[in-house]
């Protein structure tokens, strides 16, 4: 696997790892963001390009990106002109890098790009991404794990580029400060006829990682950086073949890189630690500050409630004398009050056993008065009068004489006893239609009601109604069940004789 191959890896694993703990990757020190239109690519939809153009850092710097998308992979194959020369940038920077970042701010180093002299330079590679931005940095070395914020092209779409625009978040960017006091540590001007740019950037990346304090936060990889610096540098003085060099100083930079991200990570937790150290420390001597405040200030006012605690222990026994005193009339005036109570209940008692006496007399008095002239009998509902026999003419609801006279003797009685309320109410046989029985029981009720309202009976006492044939108190199949079912009955109620108006049931 290539030194790239294996930093693409290695940040793959190391970001989602750092987004599930719910936090920002490491070296969130020293950053810059920026923002970079990202596209998202058609799988299968063929191959699509977009332009690469140079910034203000490189405004003569051009190129285009050749993009295809497929299943699980996209192919992207990038050239460009206009390059200069890195080091123009500052002695620390020695190659480009090509970067692809998710619309999340996730940066996936590509591959380095080294310019010829013409200014020209090309790579192939392979992205698991499908939606990204595509742009060009100036670095110090190749396996640089954060792109700085040297960006020398970016992409733009063009009208016909195949794809979808996406908004995306600022870039976190390396700042160029992060480099500057380095320098190129062991030339000032490259020697490529004779040493490998891959060289300088083993030198440029060793220094690095110890400028940001490998050699304490992460010693076994910083030494393994610096055993392959030496190797390399061994083969460089014994002039022994470029690929074993190049191949010793590319893993000189990758054990590096990873001597430094480690380094960084190792101390921002330092950092984080000591400021929650510090931040503790700070609270427990604010606690403590507060505990001792609060105790002055607890025993001031134990003391201020011991006092009023004995001011208030004489004013409740005095009180409480009061109060006693108090109960006592109370208890006395209560006692008197009930045997008043008492009393009056009694005298209730008797005032309503008298008056139910009076009402069970009268009842029975009326009760007699009412059967000397008409059948009458004690109902819960009152005294029912009822009367039966000839009373109207056949299908008519004219009284006949003597039901005048006795409805005349029945009004006389009932004059005579204020208090009394009457409901008359009219029944038929059977014969006939339904309908025809309910009006003409009606009628009939009211002509007695009407009959007795003119004998002196106040019309406010005395309500008609009729059922027609229903409630039957024989059978209507025989003549003389229907001539007893053919009736009207006076319900006579009050308060005086111990019955209120009931239901017609």
């Amino acid at each position: 696997m290539s030194g790239c191959a294996i930093l693409i890896a290695f940040v793959a694993l190391l970001f989602p790892a750092l987004a599930a703990a719910g936090q920002q990757p490491a070296e969130s020190h020293g950053l810059v963001k920026k923002p970079i239109t990202a596209i998202g690519y058609r799988v299968g939809g063929g191959g699509t390009k977009v332009d690469l153009v140079g910034t203000h850092l490189l405004p003569q710097a051009s190129g285009e990106a050749k993009v295809e998308a497929k299943p699980g992979v996209t192919n992207v194959e990038v050239k460009v002109t206009g390059l200069s020369q890195p080091g123009k940038f500052g002695d620390q920077f020695l190659t480009y890098v090509l970067w692809a970042a998710s619309p999340e701010g996730r940066a996936i180093n590509l591959g380095e790009i080294q310019p010829s002299k013409n200014g020209k330079g090309e790579i192939k590679t392979t992205t698991q991404l499908q939606t990204f931005s595509l742009f060009v940095t100036a670095e110090p070395y190749f396996a640089v794990s954060r792109p700085s914020e040297m960006i020398v092209l970016k992409n733009e779409p063009r009208k016909s580029t195949k794809g979808k625009i996406f908004p995306v978040k600022d870039y976190p960017l390396m700042r160029r400060s992060q480099y500057e006091k380095l320098g190129n540590p062991l030339a000032l001007t490259l020697d490529l006829k004779h040493v490998p740019l891959e060289m300088y950037e083993a030198r440029n990346a060793v220094e690095i990682a110890r400028s940001h304090g490998a050699e304490k936060y992460a010693p076994d990889i910083l030494s393994k950086a610096e055993a392959s610096l030496k190797m390399a540098e061994n083969a460089l003085s014994r002039k022994a073949g470029k690929k074993a060099i190049i191949s010793m100083a590319r893993q000189t930079v990758q054990f590096s890189e990873d001597a430094r991200s480690l380094a960084v990570r190792r101390q921002e937790a330092e950092q984080i630690q000591q400021e929650r150290q510090a931040a503790a420390a700070k609270a427990r001597a604010e606690a403590e500050a507060k505990a001792a405040a609060q105790a002055a200030e607890a025993k001031a006012q134990a003391q201020k409630e011991a006092q009023r605690q004995a001011e208030l222990a004489a004013a409740r026994e005095a009180q409480l004398k009061a109060e006693a005193e108090a109960t006592k009339a109370r208890e006395e005036a209560a006692r008197a009050q009930a045997r008043a109570l008492a009393a009056k209940e009694q005298a209730a008692r008797a005032d309503a056993e008298r008056a139910r006496k009076v009402a069970q007399a009268l009842r029975a008095q009326l009760l007699d008065q009412l059967n000397a002239v008409m059948a009458t009998r004690d109902t819960p509902r009152g005294l029912v009068v009822t009367m039966a026999g000839v009373l109207f003419a056949t299908a008519k609801y004219n009284l006949r004489s003597d039901a005048k006279m006795r409805l005349a003797r029945l009004a006389g009685i009932v004059s005579s006893h204020s208090g009394l309320n009457l409901q008359v109410e009219g029944y038929t046989d059977s014969t006939g239609s339904e309908q025809f029985n309910q009006t003409l029981s009606e009628q009939r009720a009211k002509a007695v009601r009407d009959f007795l309202i003119a004998q002196g009976v106040d019309p406010q006492t005395i309500t008609a109604k009729g059922f027609g044939e229903a409630r039957p108190v024989a059978d209507n199949s025989t003549a003389a069940g229907r001539q007893k079912n053919r009736r009207v009955e006076i319900i006579v109620s009050g308060e005086v004789i111990g019955a209120k108006m009931g239901n017609t049931q």
